[in-house]
């Protein structure tokens, strides 16, 4: 879900200063570390000494969605193929498969205004995400929330197969089926585990990063110098 240099994940930091982390603009995501994380204030302004840069549009977005939402602790954002293309789309998300289903009225869209380098238009990307854990941003790409790491990294996994599945289904050519309204929602309630059913699956989460950081460990061990 990389793309080269321009796409960015933000963390923010315990403390009253709120500082948080980004990474470092100018470096692939294989050559980030903890140690070559940028902290930044508010106002983009590196707290420690480091000889990276931060990537300006991912300051714009990100800390105005870290101001706005006592929630959002982290937050990424990617420009895929599959993003972009639905982002491209009238339509927006469609309830097409259960994985877009965890989205279904709970997705925001911000309208494109060209590249996120003005700050006045932090004010339209907090009011179009509003409570959402998600936000589609029309012609440009995706962006996920969560209280966690976890959280805002597997949301953002599944908006990406969502758009993938939908942009798949709709270049098949045949008609698509939609399940009712009603079912979308008992099915966002029941991924989101405030719907009642006669099992539960609470653990979803935490066992699915769990995988992912094995993973890791296997694939990229150096990450956590």
């Amino acid at each position: 879900m990389t793309d080269l240099i321009f796409t960015h994940i933000s963390l923010r930091l315990p403390g009253p200063d709120q500082h948080f982390l980004i990474n470092p603009y100018g470096l692939l995501f294989e050559e980030i570390t903890a140690a070559n994380l940028v902290r930044i204030d508010m106002a983009g302004n590196p707290v420690d000494a480091t000889p990276h840069k931060v990537n300006p549009a991912g300051f714009v977005i990100h800390s105005a969605i870290h101001a706005a939402r006592a929630d959002a602790h982290c937050v990424l954002h990617t420009h895929t193929k599959a993003g972009c293309a639905v982002a491209a789309q009238q339509g927006g998300l469609l309830p097409l498969n259960q994985m877009s289903m965890e989205f279904h009225n709970r997705v925001g869209y911000h309208d494109y205004e060209g590249v996120a380098l003005n700050l006045d238009e932090q004010r339209r990307l907090v009011e179009d995400i509003g409570d959402h854990p998600a936000l589609i941003l029309r012609n440009h790409g995706l962006l996920t929330v969560g209280e966690s790491a976890a959280r805002a990294f597997l949301r953002m996994y599944y908006l990406e197969k969502a758009c993938e599945i939908q942009v798949t289904a709709q270049a098949g050519g045949a008609a698509l089926t939609v399940p009712s309204d009603s079912v979308c929602e008992y099915t966002a309630r029941q991924l989101a585990g405030e719907a009642s059913a006669d099992l539960q699956d609470d653990d979803a989460y935490e066992l699915a990063w769990a995988a992912m950081l094995r993973l890791l460990d296997r694939v990229a061990p150096g990450y956590s110098d």
